[in-house]
């Protein structure tokens, strides 16, 4: 899972970071007010970044697709969201599922700027891994005359997953007292809890859960009939509580096998929904090493886990029964966690009437799929959306996408000013350079450095950034500063007598996206690149990753410019920017600012400010990655939750994520230590870093337990 469903082991790709992806320690939650508060949005910026300083990114790029996504209700911001709904009979309300333990619920106008708190179960809900949570909502199909809904949240004691049905008596606010337990599952691990549910056109409730955690289906749930895991159900929930098994399940006579599985075999589904007018059950089948699927479920249908991934074969597990090939499978270029999405029915986008949504947490590609009843007859790449964990339907079926970063974005057609906008293609069209042969930047580019770089293979990098005219940086002591509308950032690299690529960050008008130019080989100019590539140069492979796996790395959570702040950047420049006036404030005496220590520091210091360079990114409370780990430098240690077991483990003797005063018996410095199979970091990178390997193993070892 994103949250939704990372796998244990390759599902890391999303999060740049570094390690063991589990659950099972304690972290500190922070617990909110319902209050809210309207989000303030920038008016209109010009259309070109920087346009007086020569650059000529638009703020409004032209859609490299058909359709491009917008923010649906521009004045409002939602925390975590994972899931967005309509409720039968209030056709002008929708409701948003916050993963925390919330429901809001407001007016379905794109000028809305209040939200109504329809349920609120954060203090019940365990958010221990970034995978739990409230995660499935559904209206009863009597909502308007009995009230009630059903949702799937993440519970302690035990870990579990539970349904339970709630009661809305004026249908404005729910009763949280009014609860009634449905079902529970015991959960092992913390992640792969599925967590869709929805009533079917039969107004039987389906429910999807996956195997379990960890990877690889340790407990073989995928095609063991006697357990709830790894599975879809179909129940028959009653009015006065409780529910029944329909009697057409396709198990209900088979002895051994539980009677409310309707079908098995599935990792983590993440996200189904029903066809409005034909009513087949679509689901998104998250992957663990190399494929992600989106299969057609039929009645008492296997997909084939963990004895298969997708089409390829993965376990020796026994199939019980024959499995059943996805409609669509997809590898690890185009994304690394799959959000199952909806057959548009709605009236907006004529064109796309009939054709299945669907897309990628990770990379934010979103595509279309027409399927004639038998086989796939058209797919394509529709839009971008940062980080997707579900899409959704408003009364009218329209279609919505819901973005972890916290907003909820629909599809337009680009407008003919919008398709016109030119991009450039080429580094030298950019302007970011006066000679891009010769590599000399615009003067408005301020060239800076960082304390503790990101690692990159060994490649060397300069950085650079540009503000718009007028701009100012939001500074901030510890974590992101704010950067605003119009700020471009570019990072070059190179391995030795060879220019690789220039990489560039650009704040748009609804936020932050990144470009990669690769260099031609006669190394005067660079191409923008459309999808990830591969190459070797100087005898080792080197990663170029397309504009979308950017976002990979580059975290709202974390800061989305990850090297510009004030941990990284050196005293002379921050003093420098100070006296520029570039800053929205004097930010006084800069020795007193907080610092990442050098070269001559401890050990200690000197690894924790590599892990939160490295590896918080991704590994931050509410970040992408899964195990509850926050590997920011100002989290103290016992909050990291690095010192637990590790339920991921990689075959290390004693392991542990980490082993005070035991570096072999620690994961973290084993993934480090590796590339291939459960290497960290599991993005871009073919070479390992042997100097922080080293490091790591001298910090540990000083560890006491």
């Amino acid at each position: 899972m994103w949250p939704p469903p990372y796998n244990q082991a390759v599902r890391l790709l999303a999060a740049v970071a570094l390690l063991v992806a589990v659950t099972g320690c304690k972290t500190t939650e922070t617990r909110r007010t319902t209050q809210r508060t309207p989000v303030e949005r920038p008016d209109p910026p010009v259309p070109v970044a920087t346009s007086g300083q020569g650059l000529t990114f638009p703020l409004d790029p032209p859609s490299p697709t058909a359709l491009r996504a917008v923010p649906a209700y521009a004045r409002l911001s939602f925390r975590q969201p994972v899931f967005i709904t309509h409720a039968p009979g209030d056709e002008g309300r929708v409701y948003v599922v916050e993963q925390p333990g919330t429901i809001v619920a407001f007016d379905n106008r794109e000028d809305v700027k209040d939200v109504e708190v329809f349920l609120d179960i954060e203090r019940q809900v365990r958010m221990r891994h970034s995978e739990e949570g409230l995660l499935g909502l559904a209206f009863d199909p009597d909502y308007e005359r009995n009230g009630h809904l059903y949702v799937y949240y993440s519970g302690s004691s035990p870990r579990r997953t539970q349904l339970s049905r709630f009661t809305a008596p004026d249908r404005k606010k729910v009763d949280p007292s009014s609860e009634l337990e449905l079902l529970r599952v015991e959960q092992p691990y913390g992640n792969h809890n599925g967590g869709m549910i929805g009533f079917g056109p039969d107004r039987y409730l389906y429910v999807g859960i996956g195997d379990g955690g960890a990877a690889g289906d340790p407990l073989l749930a995928g095609q063991d009939l006697d357990t709830w895991l790894a599975k879809i159900l179909r129940i028959d929930p009653s009015d006065g509580g409780g529910y029944t098994v329909p009697s057409d399940n396709p198990f209900v006579d088979r002895p051994g096998a539980k009677p409310e599985i309707w079908a098995y075999g599935l990792r983590n589904p993440w996200r189904f929904s029903f066809d409005r007018t034909k009513g087949t059950l679509w689901v998104g089948d998250v992957g663990q090493n190399a494929l992600e699927e989106i299969d057609i479920v039929t009645r008492g249908g296997n997909y084939g886990w963990n004895a298969k991934e997708g089409t390829a074969g993965y376990a020796r597990t026994q199939l019980v029964g024959e499995a059943i090939d996805p409609v669509i499978e997809y590898g690890r270029q185009e994304g690394v966690s799959i959000t199952g999405g909806y057959v548009y029915r709605g009236t907006q986008l004529p064109g796309w009437r009939g054709a299945y949504f669907y897309g990628d947490f990770s990379t934010g590609t979103v595509w279309a799929l027409v399927h004639d009843g038998e086989k796939v007859v058209r797919n394509e790449v529709v839009a971008r959306v940062p980080q997707l964990s579900s899409f959704g339907e408003d009364a009218a079926g329209e279609l919505y996408a819901v973005s972890l970063e916290g907003t909820i974005y629909r599809f337009d057609a680009p407008d003919d000013e919008t398709r016109g906008a030119g991009f450039p293609t080429k580094l030298s069209q950019t302007g970011l350079f006066t000679d891009t042969a010769g590599l000399k930047p615009n003067p408005s580019l301020l060239a800076y450095d960082v304390t503790v770089p990101l690692w990159s293979d060994g490649a060397s990098k300069s950085r650079w950034l540009a503000l718009p005219e007028g701009g100012k940086i939001g500074f901030a002591e510890e974590g992101p500063w704010t950067l605003p509308v119009g700020t471009v950032t570019v990072k070059h690299f190179e391995l030795p007598g060879q220019r690789l690529e220039t990489r560039v960050m650009v704040h748009e008008r609804y936020g932050w996206s990144g470009y990669t130019y690769r260099w031609d080989e006669a190394q005067t100019d660079a191409k923008l690149i459309g999808a990830p590539q591969s190459a070797t140069v100087g005898g080792q492979r080197w990663e170029f990753p397309a504009g979308a796996d950017c976002l990979r790395c580059h975290t709202s959570g974390y800061g989305e410019v990850m090297g510009i702040r004030t941990r990284q950047l050196s005293r002379e420049t921050l003093a420098d920017w100070n006296r520029k006036g570039l800053f929205d404030r004097d930010i006084g005496d800069v020795g007193a600012l907080p610092k990442h220590p050098d070269a001559s520091a401890p050990d200690g210091e000197r690894a924790r400010a590599y892990l939160d360079v490295n590896c918080a990114p991704c590994h931050h409370p509410g970040g992408p990655a899964p195990g509850s780990i926050d590997l920011r430098v100002t989290t103290a240690m016992n909050d990291t939750g690095l010192l637990a077991k590790t339920e991921d483990a990689i075959g290390l003797p004693d392991e542990q994520r980490v082993a005070p005063g035991k570096h072999e018996s620690s994961a973290i410095w084993g993934r480090m230590s590796r590339r291939g199979t459960h290497q960290m970091p599991p993005l871009a990178s073919t070479v390992v870093d042997d100097e922080a390997v080293a490091l790591v193993a001298r910090w540990i070892d000083g560890l006491s337990g």
